[in-house]
């Protein structure tokens, strides 16, 4: 339980309780749901063989309750947002942190990759050979990391040596780790 603020027994009590309320509940469910299932199972059953008839099959759906009415119109707010994911459109994505290909693809999904942002603007100048031209410009794609990591010595300096010699980035015992050329 490192970093939350409940001990184990307050944590397994109250997961506990959790489970008292709703397990009774979830069987409810889970009853319910076999209900359906096992009419749907016998309608289809009782016309083996038949035409589908869209019309008929939907009406039957209601009469079971597996299809419900269109509620009314409603609308839905809310308040004590951050900012970021009130404002800013994009995906919101939960990936396992434990993954770093999931959690640099859930980052550039949420944010964009820099390369990316680098890449297909004017910030790189497209003289000598660097032009955005074709699929892909080998030559555009080298200037690009190197601003992005001058970029990212401005915004995120390491405690010492550069993101231009860095080889590899990890999390360690939750601390970024910055493997460098020397």
């Amino acid at each position: 339980m490192a970093g939350l603020p409940v001990g184990r027994m307050k944590f397994w009590e109250g997961f506990g309780e959790i489970v008292r309320d709703l397990a009774p509940r979830n069987a409810a469910m889970m009853a319910r749901r076999d209900e359906l299932q096992a009419a749907i199972d016998g309608w289809h059953g009782a016309r083996r063989g038949e035409p589908f008839d869209h019309a008929v099959y939907e009406r039957f759906l209601r009469e079971i309750g597996y299809l419900l009415p269109e509620p009314p119109s409603f609308a839905v707010t809310t308040t004590n947002v951050d900012d970021e994911l009130a404002l800013l459109p994009g995906p919101q994505l939960v990936v396992p942190a434990s993954n770093p290909r999931y959690a640099l693809n859930a980052a550039n999904a949420r944010w964009g990759s820099l390369y990316d942002a680098l890449y297909g603007t004017d910030v790189i100048p497209e003289a000598n050979g660097a032009g955005r031209t074709g699929s892909f410009n080998p030559l555009r794609a080298m200037q690009v990391v190197t601003r992005a990591r001058a970029f990212l010595d401005e915004a995120a300096p390491l405690a010492s040596g550069s993101h231009a010699d860095a080889t590899a980035y990890r999390v360690k015992e939750g601390a970024l780790e910055v493997a460098l050329k020397n």
